[in-house]
């Protein structure tokens, strides 16, 4: 796939009565949007999201990074390493993101989908049971589904978890996830990969199939083509 420069835009996106920054990419044309949700000790500069961000740009995307913490907060988890975990306020200003990008006018027909990473993964699943009606697609890296909790089973979007094959925990971790899972779901182990995915052609791997799976999904009838809930 021919290499592209897209724009981006610096947002500031109201969550609880805080700021959170944002980088937001709306190509021309687009065909959906995906959220991305960083994982433990990240923020929206993690070159991996944004590997994968501008993968899915130049598939015909939008994507919003943004930072999950605010600047005090994130210096307040380098110490704590509480708030990373924090399912609920994470998930709760994934929301936040969700609702306040759908205000926009360039934004506010295109079918939503998100990108968590690690404990951002959780936060996504938890974001995505809890606005059924709005996110009509999940990608996990690597991801925490165990700390979603019971949210797991009323998670309605597809759902696609993906982990590296040298991630054992990992790996073990989302294959229960996937028991729990109601929804028409997938696990795909990368070959050789770590948590990370820093090895040779890894995360080139991740974004191909975040892509192909949220190119499948992210469509304006994706709601009413969705297993229902309990089916195989």
């Amino acid at each position: 796939m021919q290499q592209a420069a897209y724009e981006s835009t610096t947002v500031r996106i109201p969550a609880g009565g805080l700021e959170l920054m944002g980088d937001l990419v709306i190509p021309a044309g687009a065909r959906g949007l995906v959220l991305f949700a960083h994982g433990s000790g990240s923020s929206r500069q993690s070159p991996r999201n944004q590997y994968v961000a501008r993968y899915l740009n130049r598939t015909g995307l939008a994507t919003l990074l943004f930072d999950l913490l605010t600047a005090e907060e994130e210096r307040i988890d380098e110490r704590t390493a509480q708030l990373r975990f924090d399912i609920g306020l994470l998930s709760g200003r994934l929301v936040a993101a969700t609702e306040w990008i759908r205000g926009i006018a360039a934004a506010r027909d295109l079918p939503v989908g998100y990108f968590g990473a690690s404990t951002g993964a959780a936060a996504a699943l938890v974001a995505a049971a809890a606005r059924p009606e709005t996110v009509e697609a999940v990608v996990s890296r690597g991801g925490r589904p165990d700390l979603a909790g019971a949210a797991l089973d009323a998670v309605q979007a597809p759902t696609l978890l993906i982990v590296g094959g040298n991630d054992g925990a990992v790996i073990r971790m989302n294959r229960e996830a996937m028991i729990k899972l109601r929804c028409h779901k997938e696990l795909v182990i990368v070959p050789g990969a770590t948590h990370l995915f820093e090895e040779p052609g890894a995360l080139e791997a991740v974004a191909h199939l975040a892509g192909d799976w949220l190119a499948r999904n992210l469509q304006n009838d994706a709601p009413a083509n969705r297993t229902p809930k309990g089916a195989p």
